[in-house]
């Protein structure tokens, strides 16, 4: 019994009333005898019936106490077995121990005890085993899983080796609805309207525009997407998530479809499409898309740019860069460059890492083009390559040119708050000589060729990409035609730039269009010396025999596709791998070549070639890379069994997808 009850007020006042009693009987006691007797009788026998009763209330106090106890333990038995969520009580071994009604009535079975958690929850193993690496920061864990079309959400207490769960599928399908209705934004544009349609008079014009927008209408309908048309060549799509899954999935089939019906045209119809999800306002959303459609034009047109959230997707992009006949933009970038550089007390022109004769060629180019105005230009160089050794050393001849080459530690120095970087023959900052003069400059200018990826110099104040040019050298070449009234070249800048296109454009057998020849042209008027780029391409009969030796090596996968790969511990330069890839496409039946190498700097480097069915730059940028449609390479940081096996990879994951050849 509880001391309480032992102690309560009233059975105290009656052991008192006893003991007074008892003294008034002995009073009594001293006057009769008799009377005196009788009292010590009465009040003896009253002190039984007081104890009994006493012991007959603590009797059946504890008997209460005892069946309450009893039924309140079996109601909480019932109540837990019976409770709207599951507990389940797991062994060191990962076995059930014991389980309510609840987590039984998930399986359809009366018991779960001596049942493996993962042959119960699968995914619940993993959650379980990542949960050690992480109990000091948290004695819970969460995870959600779903069990015959129905979610629920597991609370796992480790120490305790208890699993909570509860059904939250109410919860779940109208998360999953929030998702899939959220909304996505997109710009169609059609990227070579002009040069498709060359040629044709109004009613020719008209009907083939409404050819492609009745296309284009079919697919929006069929992907349940809203449609606006804002010109001739640019549409407005709203769609939600769901239908962007499915787009994504479909891998943009109009892209294709647009293509292939316009195919008997001169110049195929092509698309790009930008579209954007994820943002918090309809303003980002709208922001995004048009980024994503630069992004998709910068890369040469003819495929979707996705940015949802973190993620940028590309589809598309089979078709090499359609060639622009109009020299209005080259002309409006001439001037803008003219004005920046006048505007500043000194310009200094920098290339890519490693530079090649077409960094160091386009270099020279907007040097030239400063020194016609007598602004202060240098060459940001920091040491040769073989490459480029004999370009150097015809240029090292030159005292002009000599005297403009300074080493990034000087550039850094020398930058000022007026002065105007002009990056050349890339776009990405990290893979410039000297990524920490892109930071400094307050100003920055971009000339480049290349497919626009997703690192960009986005703070420039001008940017000249155009992917459907051979090269950095011929973009430059056209610049100078318009900066200047009467420019003059000598025979050695000339050169230099006739040298960098042919490199580019393996002496004039890819990527080229009327333009490259066009500038070529020019710089051989200025008095470029052909005789001297053949000097300067001569092949060392040591690097010729060490080609030899890693094309035995190669070997032909998907039918079309020739993949090297060096022995290990084989050292190879980056310029070498590149070469060797271009001379695997001279082979018979070779669309594409891969070579896979370690290099000097303890890297492997995979340099990729293709004659343009097959877009080599989806692959190097899953890897990590990028380049051209044609031309493409990047650099990993591990093994070369490795490495090999990550490009046979990518090349089954885009086999599978979409097909490898166009």
């Amino acid at each position: 019994m509880p001391k309480f009850l032992q102690k309560r007020w009233h059975g105290y006042q009656t052991v008192w009333a006893f003991l007074l009693l008892l003294v008034l009987v002995i009073c009594i006691s001293m006057y009769n005898w008799e009377l005196g007797v009788m009292g010590l009788l009465l009040s003896f026998l009253l002190g039984g019936l007081m104890l009994k009763t006493e012991l007959d209330f603590r009797r059946e106090l504890n008997q209460y106490i005892s069946g309450l106890s009893f039924r309140i333990k079996r109601v909480e038995g019932e109540a837990i077995s019976t409770l709207p969520f599951g507990i389940i009580l797991y062994s060191e071994n990962r076995t059930v121990e014991w389980h309510n009604r609840f987590a039984g009535e998930m399986f359809e079975e009366q018991s779960l005890i001596g049942e493996p958690l993962q042959g119960l929850f699968p995914q619940l193993a993993g959650a379980l085993s990542a949960k050690k690496e992480t109990r000091e920061f948290t004695r819970e864990l969460k995870v959600e899983l779903q069990h015959d079309e129905r979610h629920y959400q597991f609370l796992i207490v480790p120490d305790e080796r208890l699993i909570y769960l509860y059904e939250v599928t109410e919860l779940a399908v109208l998360r999953k609805q929030y998702e899939n209705e959220r909304l996505a934004l997109g710009i169609v544009m059609l990227d070579n309207m002009d040069e498709a349609a060359q040629g044709m008079d109004d009613q020719q014009r008209t009907a083939l525009i409404a050819k492609v927008t009745s296309e284009i209408t079919s697919w929006a309908n069929h992907y349940n997407i809203y449609l606006r048309r804002l010109s001739s060549e640019r549409y407005l799509i709203m769609l939600n998530h769901k239908a962007l899954q499915e787009l994504e999935q479909s891998r943009f089939v109009i892209l294709d479809t647009v293509r292939e019906m316009t195919a008997d045209l001169k110049v195929p119809m092509t698309l790009s499409i930008g579209l954007s999800f994820g943002a918090e306002s309809i303003k980002e959303l709208g922001e995004l898309a048009q980024s994503s459609l630069d992004m998709a034009l910068g890369r040469g047109g003819d495929q979707a740019a996705v940015k949802a959230g973190q993620r940028l997707s590309f589809y598309g992009g089979k078709s090499n860069a359609v060639e622009k006949r109009t020299r209005v933009r080259a002309r409006v970038i001439a001037h803008a460059l003219r004005d920046l550089m006048q505007e500043s007390d000194r310009v200094l022109i920098m290339g890519h890492k490693i530079p090649d004769m077409d960094a160091v060629g386009a270099a020279i180019g907007v040097w030239k083009a400063a020194a016609l105005y007598n602004v202060e230009a240098h060459i940001v160089l920091d040491k040769s390559n073989p490459s480029i050794d004999r370009m150097m050393e015809q240029v090292n001849k030159d005292e002009k040119l000599s005297q403009a080459l300074m080493t990034p530690e000087q550039s850094l120095q020398s930058m000022t708050e007026h002065s105007l970087l002009v990056v050349v023959d890339t776009h990405k900052a990290s893979m410039t000589i000297e990524p920490r003069l892109v930071q400094t400059a307050s100003r920055v200018v971009v000339v480049d060729h290349h497919r626009r990826g997703e690192e960009f110099i986005n703070d420039s104040v001008l940017i000249y990409l155009e992917p459907y040019a051979s090269s950095a050298c011929e973009l430059v070449t056209e610049l100078l035609q318009y900066i200047h009234e009467k420019v003059q070249l000598t025979p050695l800048e000339a050169t230099s730039l006739l040298a960098g296109i042919t490199v580019d454009t393996k002496h004039f057998s890819l990527h080229t269009g009327s333009r490259t020849f066009e500038a070529a042209g020019f710089l051989r008027r200025s008095g470029a010396d052909t005789v001297m780029i053949q000097r300067m391409l001569k092949e060392d009969l040591d690097e010729y025999i060490a080609k030899a030796e890693i094309i035995k090596h190669a070997k032909m996968i998907y039918g079309h596709i020739a993949l090297a790969v060096t022995e290990p511990g084989q050292k190879i330069p980056q310029l070498l791998i590149a070469q060797v890839a271009d001379s695997l496409l001279n082979m018979t039946d070779v669309l594409a070549s891969f070579v896979v190498s370690e290099r000097p700097d303890g890297l492997v480097g995979i340099s990729a070639r293709s004659l343009g069915r097959m877009n080599v730059q989806v692959v190097m940028e899953r890897l990590g890379g990028g380049g051209h449609l044609t031309n493409a390479a990047v650099q990993l940081d591990c093994s070369l069994e490795e490495a090999e096996r990550r490009v046979v990879d990518v090349l089954a994951e885009i086999d599978g997808e979409e097909g490898l050849f166009e």
